[in-house]
């Protein structure tokens, strides 16, 4: 029930009271919660409007979804959509994808264990990963892929190569299980489909690291957001809105550096913290099993 643009809304107020309506008075009286979740919705618009700044607009519904469920919010991706698009915050859609993502038939199943639920009560408890492409001139091009904390959002693995072959994403893991001691017992690995995560190569390498392998759905980007973005940030940062390097020893330079300076640089997500510093923040260190 709403007052018309036309009516006295005095007037109109008056009228209900004398008529008696009883839907006029259950309008009234969920008055207060209709007020309650506008102003939530206005105070989480603010923040959206925050985020996409800090991230130069490049976030969508997915990555900021993330983002806020990072932050330690509940909230819900049809929420943000609406919102977004209410209040006209667009993520920046890219002319040109490089596919990373190949499924591989005929794999067996393995659940999503994150839900997308991107946060984690521990250091080396809950990790997510994904490939992206570098653009190193020429039309040519590197792959990164990467091991990423969710309790700290530390980088604690990576591999950059020439190709998109398994051994990429099991040297990023492998890099990941020298960063904490030399293995990962009992610690959950969420990635997407690609046929690279999906490969008997890969499993050994989790099972051989005492790794739990997780998968969101095929096709859902949003299932691996939390991957995603940090990818989207790296790059952003390092390309600086230029559409590559000129080689590929300048791309592995920039990628090196940014990798550093992310891992020790204070994060206002984690209170002015780095992610190698909030990790000291733990109780310990400890294996996830």
């Amino acid at each position: 029930m709403a007052v018309p643009d036309s009516v006295d809304p005095a007037a109109w107020l008056a009228e209900q009271i004398r008529q008696g309506d009883p839907g006029f008075y259950r309008w009234l009286k969920g008055a207060a919660a209709r007020l309650a979740r506008r102003q939530a919705d206005e105070q989480l618009a603010e923040r959206m409007r925050r985020i996409h700044a800090e991230h130069d607009g490049t976030y969508g519904a997915p990555r900021m979804t993330a983002e806020l469920r990072a932050a330690g919010m509940r909230v819900n991706h049809k929420r943000v959509e609406r919102l977004m698009r209410e209040h006209g915050i667009a993520g920046l859609h890219l002319r040109k994808k490089v596919r990373t993502t190949i499924p591989e038939p005929d794999t067996a199943p393995v659940a999503d264990l994150l839900q997308r639920d991107f946060t984690a009560e521990r250091p080396n408890t809950r990790y997510v990963g994904d490939i992206t492409y570098l653009p190193a001139g020429g039309g040519r091009f590197l792959y990164l892929a990467t091991v990423v904390d969710l309790y700290s959002r530390r980088l604690a693995g990576w591999s950059i190569a020439d190709h998109m072959r398994t051994e990429l994403v099991v040297d990023a893991l492998q890099a990941a299980a020298q960063t904490r001691g030399g293995r990962l017992d009992g610690a959950v690995f969420h990635s997407d489909n690609g046929a690279q995560y999906c490969s008997q190569e890969f499993t050994r390498a989790c099972r051989q690291l005492g790794v739990t392998r997780s998968r969101g759905a095929v096709g859902t980007s949003a299932d691996n957001a939390a991957a995603e973005s940090f990818n989207a940030s790296l790059k952003r940062e390092t390309l600086q809105g230029t559409h590559g390097w000129p080689d590929a020893r300048t791309a592995r330079l920039a990628v090196f550096g940014w990798i550093t300076r992310y891992n020790t640089i204070r994060h206002s997500r984690l209170g002015q913290l780095s992610p190698i510093d909030y990790e000291k923040t733990a109780d310990n260190l400890k294996p996830a099993a």
